[in-house]
C-alpha cells in the first residue's frame, strides 16, 4: 500500500471508533429515557430526554446519523413522554 492509502486507512479507523462512541452514547441515553418512562418517573424521563436530544442533534450535525433519523427519534420520544400520566 502506498502512503496515502495507509493514511486513509488510519483515518477511517479513527473516525469509525469516534462515530461508534457517539452512537453508543446517545443509544444509552435513549435506553435511560425508556427505563424512566417504564418506571413512570417523569422528572428522570425529562432529564434523560433533554440529554438524548442534545446527543442526537450533535450526532446529526456531525453527519453520524441523518437529521431526519434524529428528528424521527426525538418525535417518538416526545410522544412517549407526553403520554405519561
Amino acid at each position: 500500500m502506498n502512503r496515502s492509502a495507509v493514511k486513509r486507512d488510519r483515518q477511517s479507523k479513527e473516525r469509525r471508533l469516534r462515530n461508534r462512541e457517539t452512537k453508543s452514547t446517545f443509544r444509552t441515553a435513549i435506553k435511560k429515557f425508556d427505563a424512566a418512562v417504564a418506571a413512570n418517573d417523569k422528572a428522570a424521563a425529562e432529564e434523560a430526554m433533554r440529554l438524548s436530544f442534545k446527543l442526537m442533534d450533535t450526532a446529526a450535525n456531525k453527519g453520524i446519523i441523518h437529521h431526519n433519523t434524529a428528528d424521527r427519534k426525538k418525535s417518538r420520544m416526545n410522544n412517549k413522554f407526553n403520554k405519561m400520566a
